[in-house]
């Protein structure tokens, strides 16, 4: 199918996941899980093959990014089920108002519609996506990589599956065919086709949707996380949670890509990092972090000269920028300049400090003494998320179900007409 024939498509589930109710679209997920995981092989092997292709092209950490396994889709189908188990966003009453004149006025959340997203090779993306699309009560497209593209389907023609178990539309779930850039335009510019525009991917990827779409657009997260080890931090403590949050997943948005470190503690601090994050990692096998330090830290410690773009930079890798900042008000600069606004921790004791630190930075999540590496809806509670958005409207930080569903105000009457000329009238208009 064409791109434009499956956006047609799916216009046509709209209605009918609308009306479902709450324990339908429970079923549908049970439904998807259930399916998901009888379809292991068949999708262990599509995955199989997205990796043969790509092995050569993209980075180690990019391929596990791709890879799937058993337990990755174990952890899917445990996503999906954890969906089914929130409320139903569809229907709550937001806010409701009693105006004088009786007028119950109830502002009502809705679902979106249709809700295309554009990721790039994350195959898990596939399975959350349609989830939490469906229990919001909207249609998906999903517009993958070509890198994940076998997988992707794999994954999509299981989860179809499970809706026609349920009897609900196949077309609830889609995934375009082509993954050329003209099918990622025509998406940007589907207008009364696509309600909502969910860009998942690289700093280009979220620039090109961001300028060129016509249709509703989240901006969804480059990652340049930053975590500060401030002057009254507790450095052992520090260290886990750096060593967390660059090195546990290093390709996903919410891993740290820079560390700044205050004046204070660096002569001491600096020299553990670069045993626990090079040394000890060459000593164990692992891959070691590549630190791009600044000069104070080049002072203290050996690495790579930092460049002029390194603060800049979304790694996705076992590289860590590395800065020595002179105060707390220099850390708060340094991240406003660079952040991209998605994640930022402050490790320290000292409460003023931490306190001024979550209220002067500008990003999604603000964390004290915790890893940034839980920016994510399974972590928030949220069962799985849409993306991280970096934005302020309508949605920021994990986007769950909440975020995935617009509203309307609902307003009941018992003959009330509004004053004018008209009201002045003694008898009715015939």
């Amino acid at each position: 199918m064409t791109t434009q024939e499956i956006l047609q498509a799916a216009q046509t589930a709209r209605l009918p996941l609308a009306m479902a109710d709450t324990h339908t679209k429970n079923e549908a997920l049970e439904a998807m899980a259930v399916a998901l995981i009888a379809a292991q092989e068949e999708i262990l092997a599509a995955n199989k093959q997205d990796l043969e292709a790509a092995r050569g092209r993209v980075s180690d950490v990019m391929l596990d990014r791709l890879a799937l396994t058993p337990s990755r889709l174990t952890d899917m189908a445990k996503g999906m089920r954890e969906v089914a188990a929130l409320p139903d966003p569809v229907g709550a009453v937001l806010r409701k108002i009693v105006r004088p004149n009786g007028l119950v006025i109830e502002k009502t959340a809705v679902p979106m519609g249709v809700i295309a997203i554009i990721y790039e090779s994350r195959p898990n993306v596939t399975s959350d996506a349609a989830a939490l699309a469906l229990k919001a009560g909207s249609a998906c497209v999903l517009r993958c990589g070509r890198d994940a593209w076998a997988s992707c389907h794999a994954i999509v023609q299981a989860l179809r599956a499970g809706l026609r178990k349920v009897h609900l539309p196949e077309h609830a779930i889609s995934l375009i065919e082509d993954t050329s850039h003209a099918s990622a335009n025509e998406l940007m510019t589907a207008d009364g086709l696509v309600d909502l525009l969910i860009p998942r991917g690289g700093a280009g990827l979220i620039r090109a949707c961001v300028e060129n779409a016509t249709v509703p657009c989240i901006q969804t997260g480059t990652g340049i996380c930053h975590v500060y080890v401030d002057a009254d931090a507790d450095l052992d403590m520090a260290l886990r949670i750096v060593e967390n949050a660059k090195t546990s997943r290093p390709s996903v948005c919410n891993a740290e890509e820079a560390l700044l470190v205050h004046r204070d503690v660096a002569a001491t601090f600096l020299p553990m990092l670069k045993k626990c994050l090079v040394d000890d990692r060459t000593a164990a096998g692992l891959t070691p972090v590549e630190l791009h330090l600044d000069s104070a830290a080049a002072s203290i410690i050996d690495g790579v000269p930092a460049g002029p773009a390194d603060f800049d930079t979304e790694y996705l890798d076992y590289k860590l920028s590395v800065a020595v900042v002179d105060s707390l008000e220099d850390a708060i600069a340094h991240i406003a300049k660079h952040s991209t606004h998605h994640s930022e921790a402050i490790i320290t004791n000292d409460k003023v400090a931490a306190q001024r630190f979550a209220t002067c930075v500008d990003s999604a999540a603000v964390y004290i003494n915790a890893s940034t590496r839980f920016t994510d809806g399974g972590e928030f509670g949220l069962g799985c998320e849409m993306g991280i958005s970096t934005q302020k409207l309508h949605a920021r930080g994990p986007m769950g179900l909440a975020e995935l569903c617009t509203y309307k105000y609902i307003v009941h009457g018992n003959g009330q007409t509004r004053g004018g000329a008209a009201s002045l009238l003694q008898t009715p208009c015939h």
